[in-house]
C-alpha cells in the first residue's frame, strides 16, 4: 500500500512538473525593440559572414607584409647516374721528355682516364633572397590590402545598419499591426451584436432577411481582415526570427519610446552625412585604393633588384667544390612588361575616374534621401497632430457614450461602433509616430549616427 501511495506521488509530481514547463514554454516571450536589436547583431549569419572576410582580409596584410623579408628557399637532390663522364688524357698529350740523345719518354707515357664523378650524388642548399627595388611596390600592396580591410570594415558596418533598420521595420510594423487587429476586432464585435439585434428583429417581424445577409457578409468581411493581419503578423514573426535568431513561437512586445526628438537643420545634416555615411564612406575607399593602383603600376617600370646569399654542400661531383657559400646581387627585368604595363596604367587611370564618379553619384543619393527623411518626419508630425487631436476627440466621444449608458439611453451597438473609431484612431496615431521614429531612425543611419 504504501508503494502504491508512493508511485502515486511521485507521478503526480512528475506530471506537475510537465505542466509547469510546458505552461512556461507557452509564455510570450517579453521582446524590446532594444534587444530584437541586439539579438540580430549578435545572431545574424549575414553579419557573421562580413566579421570572417573583415578577418580574411587581415590575414592577407600579414601575409603580404612577409615578402619584404628576405626569402629562404632550402632545396635537396639525390641522384643516380648511369654513366659517368670521364677525362681521358692521350699518351704523349703534354709532349716527350728526353731522357738522352735517342730515347724520348712520352707524357705521359700511356693513355690515362678519370672518372669526373660517381655513381651516387647528394647536393643540398640554402639561397636568401632579398628584394631591394621591389619594397615600394610591395609596401604599396600592404597598403591595398589595408584598404580592403577598411573597406570590408565598412561594408561590415553598412550591414549592421541594414540589419538594425530591417528589424526596426519590422518591429513597428508589428505593433502596427496589433493595434489594426484591435480595430478589427471590435469591428467584428459590432458586427456580430447588430447580427444579434437583426436576428432578434427578425424573430419579431420588424425587419426583412435581406437586413440579415448583409450583416453577415460584413461579419466574413471582418473575419477576412482579422486573418489577414493575424497571417501578416506571422510573417513579420518569421522575418524577425529570421533576422534575430529567437527561437519563442510568440512575443510580447514592449512599448517604444515615440516622443519627438529634435532635429538639426538640413544643411548641417548633411555636412555630418558627408563625413559620417558609410556608403561615402566606402566609395572614398574606393578612390583611394584606386590611386594605390596607379602608383603600383607606376612602380612596376622598375626593374627587380635584390640581393643573394647561400650555401650549397654536395658529393659526387668531382668538378664542383663541396662546401661553397657565396653572395650576389640580382638583376631581372622583362622588357615587354615595359610595354604592357603602359595598359595597365591606363586601367588604373579609368578605375578612378569612375571612383570619382561614384563619390559623386553616392554624394547625390545620400542628400536626395536626408531630403527624403526629413519630408517623411515633416509629413509624420503633421499626421501626429491630426491624429492625436481624433484619438482625443473619439476618447471624448466614449466617455459620453459610457455616461449615456450608465444612464440606459443607448445602446451596446453605440459603445462598440465609438470603440472601433476609437481604436481605427489610435492605429493611425500609432501608425504616424512610428513612421516618425523610423524617419528618424533613416536619418540617424545616413548621418552614421548609429547610437
Amino acid at each position: 500500500m504504501k508503494s502504491t501511495n508512493r508511485v502515486i506521488k511521485h507521478t503526480a509530481t512528475a506530471l506537475l512538473v510537465m505542466v509547469a514547463t510546458l505552461a512556461q514554454a507557452q509564455q510570450p516571450e517579453p521582446l524590446s525593440l532594444q534587444k530584437a536589436v541586439d539579438m540580430a547583431l549578435e545572431n545574424n549569419r549575414s553579419l557573421h559572414i562580413k566579421k570572417l572576410q573583415v578577418e580574411e582580409k587581415r590575414a592577407k596584410v600579414r601575409e603580404d607584409e612577409t615578402r619584404k623579408y628576405p626569402s629562404v628557399t632550402v632545396n635537396s637532390t639525390y641522384q643516380y647516374n648511369a654513366n659517368l663522364g670521364r677525362l681521358v688524357i692521350p699518351e704523349g698529350s703534354f709532349g716527350a721528355l728526353p731522357v738522352n740523345q735517342t730515347t724520348m719518354v712520352p707524357l705521359p707515357n700511356e693513355a690515362k682516364t678519370f672518372n669526373l664523378g660517381e655513381h651516387h650524388t647528394f647536393n643540398a642548399g640554402a639561397t636568401a633572397y632579398q628584394p631591394i627595388t621591389q619594397l615600394g611596390k610591395i609596401k604599396t600592396g600592404i597598403a591595398i590590402d589595408q584598404t580592403d580591410v577598411q573597406i570590408s570594415e565598412q561594408e561590415q558596418a553598412k550591414v549592421a545598419l541594414q540589419i538594425r533598420q530591417g528589424v526596426e521595420r519590422l518591429y513597428y510594423g508589428m505593433l502596427i499591426t496589433q493595434k489594426q487587429q484591435e480595430e478589427a476586432t471590435a469591428k467584428l464585435e459590432l458586427a456580430k451584436l447588430k447580427l444579434y439585434d437583426v436576428e432578434s428583429a427578425l424573430q419579431s417581424g420588424k425587419t426583412i432577411d435581406a437586413s440579415k445577409a448583409g450583416l453577415q457578409a460584413s461579419i466574413a468581411d471582418e473575419e477576412q481582415n482579422l486573418l489577414k493581419l493575424t497571417i501578416q503578423m506571422d510573417d513579420y514573426l518569421a522575418d524577425l526570427k529570421h533576422l534575430t535568431g529567437l527561437t519563442a513561437d510568440q512575443v510580447t512586445l514592449e512599448g517604444v519610446d515615440l516622443s519627438a526628438t529634435p532635429t538639426a537643420n538640413l544643411e548641417e545634416t548633411k555636412a555630418i552625412a558627408s563625413k559620417n555615411n558609410v556608403d561615402l564612406k566606402l566609395a572614398s575607399l574606393g578612390r583611394a585604393k584606386s590611386e594605390l593602383a596607379i602608383k603600383a603600376a607606376q612602380q612596376s617600370y622598375r626593374p627587380d633588384v635584390g640581393l643573394v646569399a647561400g650555401y650549397s654542400y654536395q658529393v659526387g661531383n668531382l668538378l664542383y667544390p663541396t662546401h661553397n657559400p657565396f653572395a650576389g646581387i640580382n638583376l631581372k627585368w622583362n622588357i615587354q612588361d615595359l610595354f604592357a604595363n603602359k595598359q595597365v596604367l591606363n586601367q588604373r587611370h579609368f578605375l578612378r575616374q569612375q571612383a570619382q564618379e561614384n563619390i559623386a553619384n553616392t554624394q547625390e543619393q545620400v542628400n536626395n534621401s536626408i531630403e527624403k527623411a526629413y519630408r517623411k518626419i515633416n509629413q509624420a508630425t503633421a499626421l501626429i497632430n491630426v491624429a492625436q487631436r481624433a484619438v482625443q476627440y473619439r476618447t471624448e466621444e466614449l466617455n459620453v457614450q459610457n455616461d449615456r449608458k450608465a444612464a440606459g439611453l443607448n445602446l451596446p451597438s453605440d459603445i462598440l461602433v465609438t470603440q472601433s473609431q476609437l481604436a481605427k484612431a489610435q492605429a493611425d496615431l500609432l501608425s504616424a509616430q512610428l513612421n516618425y521614429r523610423l524617419a528618424q531612425s533613416e536619418l540617424k543611419i545616413l548621418t552614421g549616427d548609429i547610437k
